[in-house]
């Protein structure tokens, strides 16, 4: 997880994860559409996941 993705990530969620796929960068999308706060841990999480 570098520096720049996790600042990325607290900035606008979505963005961080769209190399990990297309199903994750929806899930946060619509996380933060309901919220900044979830799609920034939702984009937190899937960005700590080695896989």
């Amino acid at each position: 997880m570098s520096l720049i993705r996790v600042i990325l990530a607290i900035l606008f969620p979505p963005l961080s994860v769209i190399g990990k796929g297309c199903g994750s960068f929806l899930i946060v999308l619509l996380l933060t559409f309901c919220g900044w706060v979830p799609g920034v841990i939702a984009a937190l999480v899937i960005l700590n996941n080695p896989n």
